[in-house]
């Protein structure tokens, strides 16, 4: 655990270092900001316009900073010839698969805070000086604390994409990983089609492949809860802990799969 611990806290260090990083955040904090004034365009809709568009730069931005971090945990300690002394020294190869996903994973919700925070501070500014009994025509409060669920959901989802990242990165390259990773992103958001896909063909190899792919690939619109809670709509705490745990067993599946193929390379 010390070693996992010793590594995740490198990995967090040198991605709060990245200018990249940085660069993200900041495009995340505009956005928000912007979206306050998109929503002055339109009357009446302005808080719902605002929680949308600063819930989806969170859940983009959240996207990107999971990929090109992710995909380069160990293809960048391979390209450096770093692995070496990594390995030399008494750790696991599995305590370097943990550790940089745990760094990651701090990494991430460090950001998501922060761009959570943003818009909270746009939501607080917007709903200042506005009128009670205007208030109270909104579908849910500027400041609703469901806007939490949907943040938290939004993490998990990163992090189930920030394991597939890492999955990749341990046998790939980083162009051919950041690729792949982005694929199944864009797959798992529309896997639940692949469930019913014997409606669209007369195929039975292909339907037979398509449920294969949907038993395989992350149901990542799960996670999404988004317009719920722009509209006001109560998500149940069981729900939220059937998604978290469903996220949780694949990020472990993920876990296993990485460590057992990075066991099994060969850096001599």
């Amino acid at each position: 655990m010390k070693a996992i611990g010793e590594i995740a806290i490198n990995v967090f260090r040198e991605s709060v270092r990245d200018k990249v990083l940085y660069n993200l955040v900041l495009f995340a904090i505009l956005m928000m900001g912007a979206s306050y004034l998109i929503g002055q365009l339109t009357a009446g809709q302005d808080v719902k316009i605002i929680k949308d568009l600063g819930l989806a730069a969170t859940s983009v931005f959240g996207l990107f900073i999971a990929v090109f971090i992710g995909i380069g945990l160990v293809s960048k300690e391979v390209e450096r010839r770093s692995i070496y002394s990594l390995l030399a020294k008494p750790i696991h190869r599995h305590h370097l698969i943990l550790g940089k996903y745990v760094g990651l994973s701090l990494t991430l919700l460090v950001n998501v805070a922060v761009m959570t925070f943003a818009l909270f501070v746009v939501l607080l500014y917007m709903r200042w000086g506005v009128d009670p009994t205007v208030q109270k025509a909104w579908d849910a409060p500027a400041l609703d604390p469901r806007l939490l669920q949907a943040t938290g959901l939004i993490f998990v989802e990163l992090l189930v994409v920030t394991g597939i990242a890492l999955f990749f990165s341990t046998f790939s390259t980083p162009l051919l990983s950041a690729a792949l990773t982005f694929g199944f992103f864009i797959a798992g958001r529309f896997s639940a089609d692949l469930r019913h896909f014997d409606q669209a063909v007369n195929s039975p190899i292909a339907v037979g492949f398509a449920r294969t792919l949907y038993w395989i690939l992350p149901n990542l619109a799960s996670f999404d809860v988004r317009s719920q809670v722009v509209h006001g709509q109560p998500v149940s705490l069981g729900y939220l802990a059937l998604v978290a745990g469903y996220g949780a067993s694949y990020i472990a599946a993920l876990m296993v799969a990485s460590t057992v193929i990075f066991s099994r390379r060969d850096f001599k």
